[in-house]
């Protein structure tokens, strides 16, 4: 491979430069506080082994996948942000868009299966155990990891085929239709595959989301009152996680296939790190303080090494 083009430039940075310092601690904050909340989350899930659910499992993942999203784009965006060029090399590039895009595809997977699980649980509670086995939800968690990568490592590989005679990214990180763009040669087949790509890794997790959902409601209608604010308490945070993802992704998409121009450079970057950023602290202050037993395993915790009183685990207990 002649690669005429060893860096590109991330124009996207020019519009930061003011303030690039307080945006680094920014960056470096939301970074710290996602690995810290997820790392929390998956500690206090797998010390205890009540909370050894099919349904934490798969919010484990989530939390696994997220902190690998956000490593992949936040420590880059420093390191370029505090940079005088504002260049990243073609090689860290690639693989930013190998991990950005794997990413990606397995957050919307993982939430499709947990969907499933939701579906599992409401339609048939007394065969729930039996429905999400070890085995099954182990199966599950594997194509969960390994189709994102497989499926878009298929597509990667033209990626990697490709020569570069332009060198500006107009974005804070970098994308396969830039690098598309700025290939020496016509590479419209690439974006084409892409679309289709897109198809197998949204197609398939978007019908299990209605499935699950089309069945639950159906179930809900035939329950009390009770039963269906029961079941729909369960639901909220998975649709609520859901819809956070998908609209961040939307942006995402948006702004990656057609031009923006009539938006301005600070909402297109804000709207840009929404998908990697926001989902990734929302998530598990949603599934961790949000839902109680979770939320006193954590106190729990915190009691343990002394970082609260135990005055205040019987407080919130007791509440």
């Amino acid at each position: 491979m002649n690669t005429t083009v060893l860096t590109f430039t991330m124009t996207a940075f020019a519009a930061m430069e003011n303030y690039k310092h307080g945006l680094f601690a920014v960056f470096l904050l939301l970074y710290c506080i996602t690995i810290i909340l997820n790392s929390l989350l998956i500690t206090v899930v797998h010390q205890n082994k009540e909370l050894h659910q099919p349904m934490n499992v798969f919010i484990c993942m989530l939390s696994i996948n997220e902190m690998y999203g956000s490593t992949a784009l936040l420590p880059a965006v420093m390191a370029v942000l505090i940079s005088e060029t504002h260049e990243i090399s073609v090689k860290w590039c690639k693989a930013q868009i190998y991990f950005l895009h794997t990413y990606a595809s397995a957050e919307f997977f993982i939430l499709a299966v947990m969907g499933y699980d939701r579906y599992a649980a409401i339609c048939y509670p007394l065969r729930y155990h039996s429905i999400m086995s070890n085995s099954k939800t182990g199966k599950l968690v594997a194509l969960a990891g390994i189709y994102p990568l497989v499926v878009f490592g298929c597509f990667y590989t033209l990626t990697l085929q490709l020569s570069f005679c332009g060198k500006v990214i107009p974005k804070l990180y970098c994308v396969n239709m830039e690098l598309v763009k700025n290939s020496c040669s016509n590479a419209s087949h690439i974006s084409i595959v892409g679309l289709v790509l897109i198809l197998f890794l949204v197609v398939p997790q978007l019908a299990m989301i209605v499935f699950s959902y089309a069945q639950i409601s159906r179930e809900c209608r035939k329950l009390s009152r009770a039963s269906q604010s029961n079941a729909l308490k369960t639901c909220i945070p998975h649709l609520l996680s859901l819809l956070n993802y998908t609209i961040g992704s939307l942006f995402e998409i948006i702004q990656t296939r057609f031009k923006m121009s009539h938006v301005s450079i600070e909402a297109r970057i804000l709207l840009s790190l929404y998908f990697v950023v926001i989902p990734p602290i929302v998530n598990p202050v949603m599934y961790g303080l949000g839902t109680q037993i979770v939320r006193v395993h954590i106190l729990k915790l915190f009691v343990k090494y002394k970082i609260l009183p135990t005055n205040l685990l019987k407080i919130m207990t007791a509440a």
